[in-house]
Order: C-alpha cells, then sequence, then structure tokens
C-alpha cells in the first residue's frame, strides 16, 4: 500500500487546513488509517486515526475538538480536517495505514506510511 499525504502549507494561527491521504490500493476499506505529527526536535506524536468504516475515530487531547478525521472510501482517501490551528501544531504531518481492525494509536502499529506534508502555523 503506497499513501500520499497532501494538503500542508502556511497558515495564520487560528486558521484551517485540510490534509488528504491518498492511498493505491483498491481495498483501501480494509485498512484503518492514523495521522500522526513530528515537530521539529520531537518524537512522532499521534494526532488521531479512524476504523475501516469510518464509524469511529480517536483523538489525541491536544488535537480534540479542532481536528477531524475523515474517510472517502470510494475515493480511497482520509482527510486531516484541522480548525482553530496554533503555532504549537506547527510539523510535518504523516499518514499511515494497517490492516488490524480497530483504532491504534501507537505508530508501531502500523505498517505503511505516507512521505509526510508540512504543516506552519504563523503567531
Amino acid at each position: 500500500v503506497q499513501l500520499q499525504a497532501s494538503g500542508g502549507g502556511l497558515v495564520q494561527a487560528g486558521g484551517s487546513l485540510r490534509l488528504s491521504c491518498a492511498a493505491s490500493t483498491r481495498t483501501f476499506s480494509r485498512y484503518a488509517v492514523g495521522w500522526f505529527r513530528q515537530a521539529p526536535g520531537k518524537e512522532r506524536d499521534f494526532v488521531g486515526a479512524i476504523s475501516w468504516t469510518g464509524s469511529n475515530t480517536y483523538y489525541s487531547d491536544s488535537v480534540k475538538g479542532r481536528f477531524t478525521v475523515s474517510r472517502d472510501n470510494a475515493r480511497n482517501t482520509v482527510y486531516l480536517q484541522m480548525n482553530s490551528l496554533k503555532p504549537e501544531d506547527t510539523a510535518v504531518y504523516y499518514c499511515a495505514a494497517t490492516g488490524v481492525p480497530g483504532i491504534r494509536s501507537s505508530q508501531y502499529d502500523y505498517d505503511y506510511w505516507g512521505q509526510g506534508t508540512l504543516v506552519t502555523v504563523s503567531s
């Protein structure tokens, strides 16, 4: 499975961005997808995840209420809608996929990774 993350860019604090994660496989509906981020000099952290069908989502406390993960299996794409962005949201954002059912928040549970897209939030 190949994943392509896109949609990053420069935005002012309080603004919004929507990231996309496009998958190469036609069986994308059988993969749970997670979003992670890595700020300069820091470890990669969990952001949010969505189950196979999209019926379940889970978020880190730092983004809960501001970010939303959704998916369109017909388009083999998962989205990360980011609202009320803060400077501390600045990071490279990665999407990842796993064939294991359920919601996973550990990066070690994911088998496939996209290349990352940079989000910069200015104050």
